[in-house]
């Protein structure tokens, strides 16, 4: 759908009608969480310039080699972004944990939903699981209900994973709110030099009012995704860290936002991506800038080479913005490194080569995916729309319209769109017959991008890699090629989180 007609659909929407409140949640229902309607004045200034926090690790119970065990609970409690104010948030354990397992380990979490009256789940987002234990949104935990997720990291599964909500219709909202954790599986045998460090750079947005309180949602949210005021790193702005003249640093950089889109640099420093979503690439890359895009993780090695400020910074980039009030996306600050002029001992050099990536293979399936918003009319008679209330109840959305669809369709819980066989390579285009790009994830695997196709010009990938997700720009056509190994149903869907829960998903039955 093109965007002069999408916008002609929004002329007769009001921002604080029924619409807008349908897709709101009543946060003040919750026990914790207070008022979330903004107070008037100023947006409250977050302080900058502090020391780099680790995100804490996540302590395995188990004294059983080859066994990571934990337990974790999803809850309402406060983070004190702004002085003087708390801010009501969800946590994982009261905070945003890192798991840290190896390949060959087996994983089992005791899950505690402590979020009053909304059911939520855990995705392992990127990780080859069963599908019984990928917290898909047809598989909740009732507030206040427990489950234990376990499974296997098999040999080559070392990646940087990350963990998140996925409950039908809700999902936007807990991620949002702070629901988010990342999983690390290391190898048996890393090429990267320890003394290069492993530091890990998650990196979320807020939205706070005067009051502290997190806003809700507003129309242009929907549509083109929640964007917060500001970009955080490990919960921090701006972070502080110190560096050695010469020395390098591995970070591993996560997008957990519901959709920002990260078009980064490293200014008086140079980037070497040494590994995607999936792990390690074949050979290090040198890179002046990248893009990252809703849940895509990038593996950098950073080496500062000059002496004074580093400070990794955002490019602006044009996803396609619906609407008034697009954000300002450059000259953000997301890290400060301070380089001494004190020369780093030295340091081993970055190998050559990091790993091997066997091609897929040819496809003996094609199949076809086709993005579009639609705007459709104002009238009781649109088609329904998944969502839930705070009740956890489905709700109507013929008072908006507004969807996002794949092959004409908007997500159902209940239907199978697409039917696999585990084991088989398939060839999956997408096509993005929209203005806005829309990050497109598939659960349950990893695949290998074969080619970009825009305006009749077809490019290959600069490097063979593991994704799990990808951006497909307005107007284009990617390839990937994958295989299922996991019988069972798998999510597809737009990472943009408002654009999932307004219909974009999808159901592929894997079959044994």
């Amino acid at each position: 759908m093109h965007r002069r007609t999408f916008l002609a659909g929004l002329a007769g929407l009001a921002v604080a009608g029924p619409a807008a409140a349908q897709m709101k949640h009543d946060m003040s229902s919750m026990s914790g969480h207070g008022n979330t309607m903004p107070l008037t004045g100023t947006n409250p200034v977050l302080q900058e310039g502090q020391p780099l926090t680790a995100l804490p690790r996540l302590t395995n119970q188990s004294a059983v080699p080859g066994l990571f065990k934990a337990e974790l609970a999803a809850e309402p409690g406060f983070i004190r972004f702004a002085e003087g104010l708390d801010t009501p948030v969800l946590l994982y354990n009261s905070t945003n944990p890192v798991i840290e397992a190896r390949e060959g380990d087996k994983v089992e979490i005791r899950f505690k939903n402590g979020i009053p009256g909304e059911p939520t789940t855990i995705h392992w987002h990127g990780m080859p699981v069963p599908a019984d234990q990928d917290g898909n949104p047809g598989d909740p935990v009732a507030p206040g209900g427990e489950r234990i997720y376990a499974f296997d990291l098999p040999e080559g599964s070392a990646a940087s994973y990350w963990f998140h909500p996925h409950p039908h219709g809700l999902t936007a909202e807990q991620v949002y709110r702070g629901l988010a954790g990342v999983f690390i599986v290391k190898p048996k045998d890393d090429p990267i030099p320890p003394e290069y460090g492993d530091t890990v750079l998650m990196l979320t947005d807020l939205r706070i009012a005067a009051d502290g309180t997190m806003p809700e949602s507003t129309m242009a949210d929907l549509m083109n995704g929640r964007i917060g005021d500001h970009v955080l790193t490990n919960g921090q702005k701006n972070p502080a860290m110190a560096a050695a003249l010469g020395e390098k640093r591995r970070f591993r950089l996560y997008n957990a936002t519901n959709a920002r889109f990260l078009r980064l640099r490293f200014e008086n420093a140079s980037m070497t991506v040494i590994g995607t979503d999936g792990g390690l690439i074949e050979a290090p890359v040198a890179v002046d800038e990248l893009l990252l895009t809703p849940a895509e993780r990038i593996e950098l090695i950073v080496s500062f080479d000059k002496p004074g400020a580093a400070k990794l910074t955002t490019l602006d980039y044009e996803r396609g913005w619906m609407g008034p009030g697009k954000p300002d996306e450059a000259g953000m600050v997301l890290l400060t490194a301070n380089v001494s002029e004190e020369a780093a001992a030295a340091m081993p050099p970055l190998p050559a080569k990091l790993r091997a990536i066997e091609p897929l293979g040819s496809p003996v399936v094609t199949r076809r995916f086709v993005l579009t918003e639609s705007m459709g009319g104002m009238d009781n008679d649109s088609t329904p729309m998944q969502g839930m209330d705070h009740s956890g109840m489905s709700m109507p959305s013929g008072s908006m319209g507004m969807k996002f669809l794949i092959n004409g369709a908007s997500f159902e819980m209940n239907r199978i769109d697409e039917v696999s066989k585990a084991g088989q390579v398939e060839l999956w285009e997408i096509v993005n017959d929209a203005d806005m790009d829309h990050p497109f994830h598939v659960h349950g695997t990893q695949f290998q991008i074969l080619e970009h196709e825009k305006d009749g010009k077809v490019t290959a990938p600069s490097y063979r890699a593991w994704k799990d997700t990808v951006n497909i720009v307005g107007g284009e056509t990617v390839r990937i090629l994958l295989r299922q190994d996991l019988p069972g149903p798998r999510m597809y869907h737009c990472h943009i989180l408002e654009h999932e829960q307004l219909g974009m998903m999808g159901i592929v039955d894997v079959q044994a």
